[in-house]
C-alpha cells in the first residue's frame, strides 16, 4: 500500500514538472506480463485468498516477488528502476532469510493498527528476525489511509517508482516548435 502513495506523488510531480500521462505509454517496459502476473498473484494471496493459502503462501509470495524482480531487472535501463531493483532485492533477502515472510517490528505493526490474526500476510511479527534492518520497521499510522508497515527496501522501491513515472511523464511533453521569427507554438 505504501507504493500507492509513491504513485500518487509521482503523478503530481510529473504534472508539476510539465509532464503528461501519455508519456508513460511511450515507455518500453519489457516483460510487462511477467510483472503483472506476479503482482496479480500477490493481490490474490494478500487479498481474497489470504485465509485459504496456508502453507502455499510463502512459496507463492516468493515466486511472485521473483517474477516481478526479474521483469524490473530486465528493464534496468529505465531511470529509477535501479533503485527499485535494490529495494526489491533488499526485501527479497529479508523474506528469504525469514522463511518466506517479511518480519514486522511489533511497534510498527501496533502503530499501523495491524492485527496478527488476519490470515497469511506478507508481514508478520517474528521473535528474532534475520536481517532486521531490512524488515518492516516503519509504519504509516492507523488513521491514515492505507495504514501499513514498510521497509527500507519499500522506500527505495517508492523512490525508484517516483523517478520512473516523473521521467516517463516528461517524455510525453509536447515539443515546442520555434519558427523563423523566433515565435513558439
Amino acid at each position: 500500500m505504501f507504493i500507492l502513495y509513491a504513485i500518487t506523488l509521482a503523478i503530481v510531480l510529473g504534472y508539476v514538472a510539465g509532464g503528461r500521462l501519455e508519456g508513460l505509454a511511450a515507455m518500453r517496459f519489457r516483460w510487462a506480463p511477467v510483472a503483472l502476473a506476479g503482482l496479480f498473484v500477490q493481490v490474490l494471496v494478500f487479498g481474497p485468498l489470504e485465509n485459504i493459502v496456508g502453507a502455499a503462501g510463502p512459496p507463492l509470495y516468493l515466486g511472485s516477488t521473483l517474477a516481478v524482480l526479474a521483469a524490473v531487472t530486465r528493464n534496468i535501463g529505465i531511470p529509477g528502476l535501479p533503485a527499485v531493483v535494490v529495494g526489491a532485492t533488499s526485501n527479497l533477502a529479508a523474506i528469504l532469510a525469514n522463511g518466506g515472510v517479511m518480519p514486522t517490528d511489533p511497534g510498527a505493526a501496533a502503530l499501523a493498527g495491524l492485527r496478527a490474526d488476519a490470515g497469511f500476510s506478507n508481514s508478520a511479527v517474528v521473535a528474532d528476525p534475520a536481517l532486521r534492518p531490512l524488515t518492516d520497521i516503519f509504519a504509516i499510522p492507523a488513521g491514515f489511509p492505507l495504514a501499513n508497515v514498510f521497509s527500507v527496501g519499500d522506500v527505495l522501491i517508492a523512490i525508484g517508482i517516483v523517478i520512473a513515472i516523473v521521467v516517463g511523464m516528461r517524455r510525453g511533453r509536447p515539443k515546442r516548435m520555434v519558427h523563423a521569427d523566433n515565435s513558439y507554438d
